[in-house]
């Protein structure tokens, strides 16, 4: 965190993420009045966010979910890589399962929807920041909920498993993205497969080619097939 914001606390850097600028002013507006929290970064997409994260290195990402090109769930993954000293809090209109448990999964650790208070809002900031997880009432419930009823473990990780074993170099989650690369699925299938946005899929299979020195899917597919 940054320096004292006076009796000993310290000041919570934050950048804020949302492409409506009416609502990104008011975030800004309410973040900055808190005397523990600095906002040192706006961003109206996530290829933005993912850039001032780099930049500025925030304690905190304050990221909406549907932005244009780059959305929140892939600017959520490529922070926590690039960037993972940044807390990334989603805030967003939508509680479905798929968006949380995408938001989870690319690495969020808090999420909140458009109708938190700003008590609720400070107090997930400060949460995030010091490492904890939070979550709005109705989202923890969901997860709770996902949890609870979840299926036993799904061919795609055994195979996922199984690629990674053969193809150590890359990541757990670019092993379960190849593996349904070779059973044949499109990047919308995999996208709805793993819970995670269509451009998140892009991004692994150019990592998985660059990876595996393939140029295209053919050769990825006949790679992981033989």
């Amino acid at each position: 965190m940054g320096v004292d914001a006076g009796a000993g606390q310290q000041t919570i850097r934050v950048i804020v993420a949302d492409d409506q600028a009416i609502i990104r002013d008011g975030l800004v507006t309410v973040l900055g009045l808190l005397p523990d929290v600095e906002v040192v970064g706006e961003a109206s997409d996530g290829e933005q966010a993912v850039a001032l994260a780099v930049a500025e290195q925030p304690d905190v990402a304050l990221m909406d979910l549907r932005m244009p090109g780059v959305d929140g769930v892939a600017a959520t993954e490529r922070i926590s890589r690039e960037a993972p000293g940044t807390a990334v809090l989603v805030l967003t209109t939508y509680a479905d399962d798929e968006s949380i448990l995408a938001a989870l999964r690319a690495g969020a650790r808090g999420y909140l929807t458009k109708d938190a208070g700003r008590a609720e809002l400070a107090a997930a900031v400060r949460a995030v920041a010091s490492g904890q997880s939070t979550f709005a009432p109705e989202v923890g419930a969901r997860i709770v909920s996902s949890l609870t009823s979840a299926p036993p473990p799904s061919r795609k990780a055994s195979a996922g498993a199984a690629v990674h074993a053969r193809f150590p170099a890359l990541t757990p989650r670019e092993a379960e993205v190849l593996a349904l690369v070779g059973d044949g699925r499109s990047n919308p299938e995999i996208a709805a497969a793993l819970f995670v946005s269509v451009a998140t899929v892009k991004t692994h299979i150019n990592a998985i080619f660059a990876k595996l020195a393939v140029r295209d899917r053919a050769q990825a597919i006949a790679l992981v097939r033989s």
